[in-house]
């Protein structure tokens, strides 16, 4: 496994599915990871797990589509533990509902948590990190990005949208010994896909040249490795997990 020993992770939307496997896979990889997302109290669950097997996890509640919020939190967290080694941008949301029908609010609250909020994580790190001379940043995005989806034009955009900020981002900094990276899940095992009938996971599975959908074990573990030493020569790319859905 690859290891994050003294490593400071802050990763959004972590409350849940996949934010929350990847706060505990980087915590048994050793790395002190701070737990985001807009409540503290479901938050605090998930670092007293990571904490009593061993791991070290602390919480902070923030709202990524305010930068200032955002801001503090980064410089909270870097006065709290020296640094801040690896940042997650992985809070999302969906407003599913086709063009004709999707109201201004629908498109708008969409583009700020999943766009706007990485552009808030990004902008506030950087300073921290070209200090350090090093860091990781590491985008959840979508094969909605890539395929686009009908009913989904705001998140198949801001997903399409996070892959060009994480590109220009890595040309960016990269001098500064900053990686910019996405990950790119595809179908992946969540509360709505256990609930699907078994014909409707037969015909999903049909469509993935793996057969199976995805885990949020799976996304951690890409996770882990461009957030790893042994990345460091990886940026700007987009690592699709989707078990052969989408070739590039």
């Amino acid at each position: 496994m690859f290891k994050l020993n003294n490593k400071v992770a802050v990763i959004t939307g972590a409350s849940r599915g996949i934010g929350k496997r990847m706060a505990e896979t980087f915590a048994k990889a050793g790395a002190h990871v701070v737990c985001v997302s807009r409540s503290e109290n479901v938050l605090k669950s998930v670092a007293d797990a990571i904490n009593g097997s061993g791991g070290f996890a602390s919480v902070y509640a923030c709202d990524v589509s305010d930068f200032n919020a955002y801001q503090d939190m980064i410089k909270d967290t870097a006065a709290n533990h020296g640094s801040v080694d690896i940042l997650v941008n992985n809070a999302g949301i969906t407003r599913d509902t086709l063009i004709m029908r999707m109201s201004e609010e629908d498109w708008q609250t969409v583009i700020d948590i999943n766009l706007k909020g990485a552009f808030n994580g990004i902008k506030a790190v950087t300073r921290v990190m070209m200090k350090q001379r090093a860091g990781r940043i590491i985008n959840i995005t979508s094969v909605v990005g890539l395929t686009g989806n009908p009913g989904q034009a705001n998140y198949a955009a801001s997903k399409a949208g996070l892959i060009g900020l994480s590109k220009a981002t890595a040309k960016e900094l990269a001098s500064r010994g900053i990686t910019v990276n996405s990950i790119a899940p595809g179908y992946i095992a969540t509360d709505m896909t256990d609930a699907m009938t078994d014909q409707a996971k037969e015909t999903l599975n049909s469509q993935i040249p793996l057969g199976r959908i995805g885990s949020p074990d799976d996304i951690a573990a890409a996770a882990l490795f461009l957030a790893s030493d042994e990345a460091g020569y990886i940026t700007g790319q987009t690592i699709t997990v989707d078990g052969g859905m989408v070739m590039i």
